[in-house]
């Protein structure tokens, strides 16, 4: 077990998952959009990766910095920047992987939702590939309590914008992806339910 954590950190399974069936190739551009402590990074930072990352929190970042300087040394700090899912400072189709891992259910709202996917979706390479893990409500829909703002309140406590498959498929559509695996949730003693979400980018 230390071996593992020494060599991935405390990545998320689902993302651990996609690299194992070799999806991530040394020399890929990928972006970890909210990167927080870096935990997902951690092994690309190791590995050749061209790794960027954003967070609103600027100690975040200069956690990150700092992870990168010990880990990555060539890459430039400018890399890893504070800022924020509505405008992300970086070119249309620039990255091979956008990974965004309980993120999105932040959003205030569906408007702020879909204005932070077609933001990761804009800097996503055609044929480039999008993971996120989010809160949903597939498979505790009568436990959620809906709030005056849109949101739900969980069974955790915590309150959130949740997704259901029908969102994710309409928004899928939307941006013009297809599914690279299907929809799959974890249900965590029914006081909360996480889904990923994996897409590829359509080539136009």
């Amino acid at each position: 077990m230390d071996d593992l954590r020494e060599t991935f950190g405390d990545i998320d399974i689902y993302l651990f998952d996609q690299i194992q069936k070799g999806r991530f190739v040394p020399g890929m551009k990928v972006l970890d959009a909210g990167c927080g402590g870096g935990r997902n990074i951690y092994w690309l930072l190791q590995n050749g990766f061209d790794v960027f990352a954003v967070d609103i929190n600027p100690d975040a970042i200069g956690a990150i910095q700092d992870l990168a300087k010990r880990l990555s040394p060539g890459l430039p700090q400018e890399n890893f920047q504070v800022a924020s899912l509505d405008s992300l400072p970086f070119a249309d189709a620039s990255f091979d992987w956008v990974i965004c891992n309980a993120v999105m259910h932040f959003a205030d709202d569906r408007e702020q939702f879909d204005r932070w996917l077609y933001e990761q979706w804009r800097v996503l390479k055609p044929g480039g590939a999008f993971f996120a893990r989010l809160a949903s409500s597939i498979g505790i829909e009568e436990l959620l309590i809906p709030t005056s703002n849109g949101r739900f309140l969980m069974p955790d406590g915590s309150e959130r914008f949740v997704v259901d498959e029908q969102i994710l498929r309409d928004a899928t559509a939307a941006v013009g992806g297809h599914f690279l695996e299907p929809i799959k949730t974890t249900n965590v003693e029914n006081l909360r339910c996480m889904t990923t979400w994996v897409l590829v980018k359509d080539v136009a």
